[in-house]
């Protein structure tokens, strides 16, 4: 079982940026599929930013070019620089992990059994 904390969101003007973080333990962060997650009120929780155990990142395309995700195995932290947010960015954000070693390390919900409670990032205009 890996344990996943989220912190760093806030609210922020259009165009600003974050850096969200999720500290894990149980498991070494360089050795798990790891992502970013997101819902908004009223919406399904939809794949942002995953990265595999060699570092190797796929985005979503709404946030491609603007989020960066990103391990620190030193510290055991998972990263998701966010920039130039817009409103629609607005939304929960949960980190996941999946610590099988043969999953699809994709954007799936379905693919992560591990969550942290998440971390409210809100955007205004």
């Amino acid at each position: 079982q890996v344990h996943l904390a989220e912190s760093g969101g806030g609210s922020v003007q259009a165009g600003g940026s974050l850096r969200l973080s999720c500290a894990a333990s149980g498991y070494t962060v360089s050795t798990l599929c790891m992502a970013w997650f997101r819902q908004a009120p009223g919406k399904k929780r939809e794949g942002v930013a995953r990265i595999d155990r060699n570092g190797g990142a796929r985005y979503a395309d709404s946030v491609s070019g603007r989020f960066t995700i990103s391990k620190d195995s030193a510290q055991n932290i998972l990263y998701l620089q966010m920039n130039s947010l817009t409103p629609e960015d607005t939304a929960m954000y949960y980190c996941a992990a999946d610590p099988s070693g043969y999953g699809l390390c994709n954007l799936s919900i379905t693919e992560y059994n591990n969550w942290g409670q998440g971390t409210q990032v809100t955007v205004s205009s």
